[in-house]
């Protein structure tokens, strides 16, 4: 069995992983150089299934609406010329009611448990170092278990006849498989509509910074999330790690020094000594969000085209969960979790 695994982040590996130890003959097709270089090198380092609040919250529209007239808000909104975020904000505005805010993060919170399950099975039996995920991780599937990595391979469209998908067009040309998975983060959108398939994705830019330790200062040992700002910071061996903000501004990977006034109040109240702040490394990322919350996931309307989509800022936590689920499916298996509210047709 053929499968094109189109997205090489964290979502896409962890899903190629899964089918091929169920026996697929996987290629993953990546635009960049490398894989996981935009969303999935950008977070915070963190696996944190406590951090499942959904976004869309009561408190949330009064935050965008002070953001418009200049406010420093943890979730943003700039407008533009952008059809997509009109449409896909007024669903999001329609989820932030207590009653919809508390069924989605108990939807997210129950998926992040279940990843992190299966995230430490799969640790566990592959010997892999935590915090070397990735690299143990893409050494496995490559010699291993044989996926293929097509790098600098720009995933354009996809080609429908009836109820299947027949080809993925790319950068290199046409290419054929019995399935396809779409795993293209921000970029699944496009790609879908392609073959009449409307996935309610949108890009939260978020802001992520990183500044090398000071000797001897006084850095945190465990990562955490300020709620209020969603500023999240780890230790990365030698560097902190601090990333905040979800601003709705389309799909614009820019970055001005104001976007990260929170992230710097914060760290030198929190960690004053503990980094320096003058040496920092920054850059903006795209995180693929629903307007509810929750991750999209299984079949929309081709019989060979599966969806896992829209993880938005817990890419990491959510990923092994995720591909687990859409392997069994793929498979024949029934997954070990309820899917409700997971699914295209939610």
């Amino acid at each position: 069995m053929k499968t094109l695994v189109l997205g090489g982040g964290v979502v896409g590996v962890t899903t190629a992983y899964f089918l091929a130890k169920a026996g697929h003959e996987v290629t993953i097709l990546e635009e960049k150089d490398g894989l996981g270089l935009e969303a999935s090198s950008g977070n915070a380092g963190i696996i944190a299934p406590g951090h499942s609040f959904a976004w869309a919250s009561p408190r949330a529209p009064r935050m965008l609406w002070d953001s418009l007239r200049g406010g420093e808000t943890a979730i943003r909104l700039r407008l533009g010329s952008d059809v997509h975020l009109y449409t896909w904000g007024l669903r999001f505005l329609r989820e932030c009611t207590a009653d919809r805010a508390r069924r989605n993060t108990l939807i997210k919170l129950r998926l992040c448990q279940y990843s992190q399950s299966v995230m430490n099975d799969l640790v566990r039996a592959e010997q892999i170092e935590y915090h070397a995920i990735t690299r143990g991780a893409l050494y496995l599937y490559r010699e291993k278990l044989g996926v293929a990595v097509r790098l600098g391979t720009r995933v354009t469209a996809l080609r429908g006849y009836a109820d299947r998908i027949d080809a993925a067009l790319t950068s290199d040309g046409e290419m054929r498989a019995d399935n396809y998975v779409l795993a293209l983060g921000v970029g699944a959108p496009s790609v879908a509509r392609t073959v009449g398939v409307s996935l309610p994705v949108y890009p939260a830019k978020g802001y992520s910074s990183t500044f090398p330790l000071k000797p001897g200062g006084r850095a945190p040992l465990v990562p955490g999330v300020d709620e209020k700002w969603l500023v999240g910071w780890s230790r990365l061996g030698d560097r902190l790690r601090l990333t905040s903000t979800a601003e709705f501004a389309g799909y614009d990977w820019g970055w001005t020094p104001r976007d990260f006034n929170n992230i710097l109040k914060l760290a030198r109240d929190l960690f004053p000594d503990a980094a320096d702040y003058d040496r920092g490394e920054y850059r903006a990322c795209l995180r693929p969000m629903t307007p509810d919350g929750p991750p999209i996931l299984g079949l929309g309307r081709h019989r060979n085209l599966f969806l896992n989509a829209g993880h938005g800022h817990m890419g990491w936590t959510m990923a092994c969960g995720t591909a687990r689920i859409v392997a069994d499916l793929m498979t024949g298996r029934m997954p070990a979790l309820d899917l409700e509210g997971l699914t295209f047709r939610r």
